[in-house]
């Protein structure tokens, strides 16, 4: 679907641009009107259309999947409780996704992941550590962990060499929660207490390297603010090994927010670098035409801690904001624009004073319609990857892998 933006800003060369903004003018309406045209906010949810059944939705998992019917089944029964549409677009979304995150395999093989595993302890240990809890106490429970790791639970089988025999992610995961379940029970309690305070939760939790989990490879965070049943966080993790608990948060996370993306790979690209991302990114890059900064076109608007929490410190792009705003006499301070951009992770933000103010000032100035998404220009590593990818790559391959489905789907009878 073709970006629509019909009606161009009218200018008022003597009036300030600080009272043109607040002026609501039918220009304004039409920005609106006109972002909002440039896909349907619900692309997912085409109650409208024809709805494949199981059988249908075999057809698009492709044929050297094991147990297709049960895959399909599962994304019929997962979509079907979530209230997204049976549709070919957001059927093929979702096997897109899977196929590309774990060939459908519920716990899939790493290669070579046992050896990363001890690399990573040997080589970044201390510095993880440390950056989780602090210079003493980091240093401190890295010294202890070292130590089990060498010694525990026997000298001719400790899990060090048992880190190097595992072969998936569950395996891993599995192996670390018993490391720290073995050191809560026999090293220096008072210090794991201290550092479980500190960081108000499990410590074993908080450590645990395996953040992403299952077949569509959701956040541990994710997961745990959308649980779909009681439990703790162990039984958590165990759900989302399974084939239909990494089905639904995978599901939930890839098509349970509106966006007015004109094409599925912004999506994909927003299920590999966070919600929204392709929309802040085009955010990003229209403010950075109003600037002389070169801003990182990151998606992300704020600064964030590894907690997720939003940090007090002003992003590049805040900065930005608020020097541009000052420039121009738009009258939206520094607080409202960290209010509005605290909603970044929402389809709320467009409606932000600090979004419209962006999206008619680049009209203004550049002569040129606004833009909604552009690819997000966010690096990928990290110890289960050969080596660095970005997120580019990540959601043109997603794509291929939906094209090809839809190309499934043009046969499909409904």
């Amino acid at each position: 679907m073709a970006l629509l933006f019909l009606t161009t800003f009218p200018m008022i060369m003597n009036t300030p641009f600080s009272a043109q903004f607040f002026f609501k003018t039918c220009s304004l309406l039409t920005l609106s009107i006109a972002l909002s045209a440039c896909g349907d906010s619900s692309w997912w949810n085409k109650e409208a259309e024809k709805q494949l059944d199981i059988d249908q939705i075999k057809t698009l998992v492709p044929v050297r999947v094991k147990d297709r019917s049960a895959w399909a089944k599962d994304i019929f029964d997962i979509t079907d409780q979530l209230g997204i549409a049976h549709t070919k677009e957001n059927m093929c979304s979702i096997v897109a996704v899977v196929d590309q995150e774990s060939n459908f395999v519920a716990d899939p093989q790493v290669p070579g992941l046992g050896e990363k595993a001890v690399k990573e302890v040997q080589d970044r240990l201390d510095e993880k550590f440390k950056a989780k809890l602090g210079d003493n106490i980091g240093g401190t429970v890295a010294g202890y962990f070292q130590q089990v790791l060498k010694n525990q639970p026997a000298p001719n089988n400790n899990y060090l060499s048992q880190m190097r025999k595992v072969k998936t992610e569950r395996e891993l995961d599995e192996l670390y929660r018993e490391i720290f379940s073995h050191m809560t029970q026999h090293y220096h309690v008072s210090a794991l207490t201290g550092a479980a305070k500190l960081v108000g939760q499990d410590i074993g939790e908080k450590l645990n390297p395996i953040t992403t989990l299952g077949s569509m490879q959701v956040h541990i965070g994710y997961a745990k603010a959308h649980k779909r049943q009681g439990g703790n966080i162990a039984e958590l993790r165990t759900d989302l090994y399974s084939q239909y608990g990494g089905l639904y948060y995978g599901i939930h996370r890839l098509m349970m927010y509106s966006t007015e993306y004109d094409k599925a790979i912004y999506r994909f690209a927003d299920y590999n670098s966070g919600m929204y991302s392709s929309r802040n990114a085009a955010f990003q890059s229209m403010l950075n035409d109003l600037t002389k900064a070169e801003l990182s076109l990151d998606g992300d608007l704020l600064l964030y801690n590894k907690d997720g929490d939003v940090r007090a410190d002003r992003s590049q792009s805040e900065k930005e904001l608020i020097t541009v705003f000052a420039a121009n006499n738009i009258l939206v301070t520094p607080r409202q624009i960290r209010i509005d951009l605290k909603r970044e992770k929402e389809k709320k933000f467009e409606d932000t004073q600090t979004y419209i103010a962006v999206t008619k000032l680049f009209k203004a100035k550049t002569g040129k319609a606004p833009f909604y998404a552009i690819m997000p220009e966010v690096v990928i590593s990290g110890p289960k990857l050969s080596r660095e990818y970005n997120t580019n790559w990540f959601a043109t391959r997603v794509n291929g892998r939906y094209q090809t489905c839809m190309q499934k789907a043009k046969n499909i009878r409904t």
